[in-house]
């Protein structure tokens, strides 16, 4: 039998909101299995589905770069939120941005490239650690470009122009007006933000994702006693659901829930002179999928005061 800890029964209540018997209980019927834990939950009906991409612990900002149909959004981390509101920081992670616009999304490239102002990029990072006295990392970075239209971007929660917490570039494919685009594609990008999709249509969602919601659907229905014929039906349906859920174009505008994101950004070519289509989007959440270890600040006083 795994070792069930409390550490694990703590992260699968996170990702899962069930209660803690039946995370341990999850836990222990999938061999300590995280993600399997979350299924069996799920097909018990104690659990919705996990819409957690992961703890974000990590500090630091996000940025974006933009010109015309090209945009980046890097990720640059530290060990503390204070040195985030870092003016010298703050400066540094805009100009990675800028040169990211130009090298591209390849870390490696980034911090091989020319820094404004002499030395590479990964010198920079070093000198400023050396300065400031804590760790930073260039963790990624994406790009986006069409051949004709714009990208449009928002920063949530910024500390200063184009850095905060997140970072959403959507593209927009069109021989349209560039400043009618520039504003749909903002109010796509702050949904985007808020919604956190899983791809832009049901295409691009990976089938494995698909295949194990199908299961998941599957077993509920079967556990509930539904006929196989039923059953069919009723993964059918919930698919359907999944992907109204999971999906950009098909999600409820959230400026306009009257309407889809597909039907709002329709009804923006008539602003915009021509058709308009979403070619794609990015959303960088600062630490996203990265856990930093927590530590118990009462032990750490009680250990340094020798009282056990």
């Amino acid at each position: 039998m795994a070792n069930i800890t409390a550490a694990m029964v703590k992260e699968l209540r996170e990702k899962t909101g069930a209660g803690m018997m039946d995370c341990k209980n999850a836990l222990n019927e999938t061999a300590g299995d995280i993600e399997a834990a979350v299924d069996w939950l799920r097909k018990k009906g104690l659990a919705k589905a996990a819409k957690k991409a992961g703890r974000t612990a990590a500090e630091g900002l996000v940025a974006v770069a933009s010109e015309g149909g090209k945009a980046v959004a890097v990720e640059v981390n530290s060990e503390t939120d204070f040195v985030a509101r870092n003016p010298e920081f703050q400066e540094m992670v805009a100009a990675i941005a800028q040169v990211a616009l130009i090298t591209g999304d390849d870390v490696e490239a980034i911090l091989a490239a020319s820094y404004p102002g002499g030395g590479t990029v990964s010198e920079k990072i070093q000198a400023t650690v050396g300065k400031i006295g804590e760790n930073m990392t260039l963790r990624r970075a994406q790009a986006i470009s069409v051949p004709n239209g714009v990208v449009g971007t928002y920063v949530h929660a910024p500390v200063a122009p184009n850095l905060g917490k997140i970072a959403v570039l959507v593209a927009l494919e069109s021989e349209g007006k560039a400043e009618a685009l520039a504003g749909v594609g903002k109010q796509v990008a702050m949904h985007v933000a808020a919604t956190n999709p899983a791809g832009l249509d049901a295409a691009s969602i990976d089938p494995a994702v698909v295949e194990r919601e199908k299961a998941v659907l599957a077993d509920k229905a079967r556990e509930g006693g539904k006929p196989e014929h039923v059953i069919e039906k009723i993964v059918e349906s919930g698919i359907k659901s999944f992907y109204k859920e999971a999906t950009l174009l098909d999600q409820p505008f959230v400026h306009d829930t009257s309407k889809t994101v597909a039907q709002a950004v329709k009804a923006s070519e008539g602003e915009a002179g021509a058709p308009v289509k979403v070619a794609g989007f990015v959303r960088l959440a600062l630490g996203e999928g990265v856990e930093k270890e927590e530590s118990d600040f009462a032990a750490e006083v009680a250990a340094a005061s020798g009282v056990k």
